[in-house]
C-alpha cells in the first residue's frame, strides 16, 4: 500500500512529536531560564510585564546559545506563522508573538500548536499540497505547502534537539 504524500508527513510529524514530547514531560519550571554559557539568548520581561525575546535582524557571530525558554518562544513564533500562512491568513508581526511564561505555559502552548498544526495537516488535499508555498520561503521560490509541511517536521526535529540537549546539559552540570 503506498501511503498519501499526507499520511507520510503525518507520520513523520507524529515520530517527531512523540521525541519532542519525551523532552516536554521532562521539563521543570527553572530550566527554561537556565543560560548554559555566558553569551545567550532568551526571553526577558518588558516593562508591560510581557515576555519578549531577544533577536538580531543579522545573526551574530558566533551565535548566542538559545535558552529553553527563546526555544519555546521561537518555536511559537515560526509555527503559528505556519498555520496562518497555509490556512491564507496574515500572520502577526514577530514583534507580536511573546513567551507565554515558564513551565506549564510554555509546553501548554506548544501543545495548542501541535493541535493546530494537525488540523492543518488533516484538511490538506493533494491539491493543497501542491499549491505554491508562501511561507518560509520568498515568492516565487517554487516550493509547495508539501516542503512547508515537510520544513515544520525538519525544524521542530531540529529544535526539540536542543531543547533535549539543553535538559539533560542543566540535569548535568547546570543545578
Amino acid at each position: 500500500m503506498t501511503a498519501s504524500r499526507r499520511d507520510l508527513l503525518r507520520r513523520q510529524f507524529d515520530l517527531t512529536w512523540a521525541l519532542f514530547e519525551y523532552h516536554l514531560e521532562r521539563l521543570e519550571p527553572d530550566d527554561f531560564l537556565w543560560e548554559p554559557a555566558s553569551r545567550c539568548w532568551t526571553v526577558r520581561p518588558a516593562a508591560d510585564g510581557r515576555w519578549v525575546p531577544d533577536w538580531a535582524e543579522t545573526e551574530p557571530d558566533p551565535v548566542p546559545v538559545p535558552t529553553v525558554a527563546w526555544l519555546s518562544w521561537h518555536i511559537g513564533w515560526w509555527w503559528s506563522t505556519a498555520v496562518d500562512h497555509v490556512r491564507g491568513r496574515t500572520p502577526p508581526a514577530r514583534t507580536e508573538i511573546t513567551w507565554p511564561g515558564g513551565g506549564k505555559a510554555a509546553v501548554d502552548r506548544l501543545r495548542g500548536l501541535r493541535s493546530d498544526w494537525l488540523e492543518v495537516l488533516e484538511g490538506l488535499t493533494e491539491a493543497d499540497l501542491d499549491a505554491a508555498a508562501p511561507f518560509p520561503w520568498p515568492d516565487g521560490s517554487g516550493y509547495s505547502v508539501a516542503d512547508t509541511a515537510a520544513w515544520v517536521n525538519a525544524e521542530l526535529m531540529k529544535n526539540a534537539a536542543e531543547i533535549g540537549q539543553l535538559r539533560m546539559l542543566r540535569a548535568v552540570v547546570g543545578r
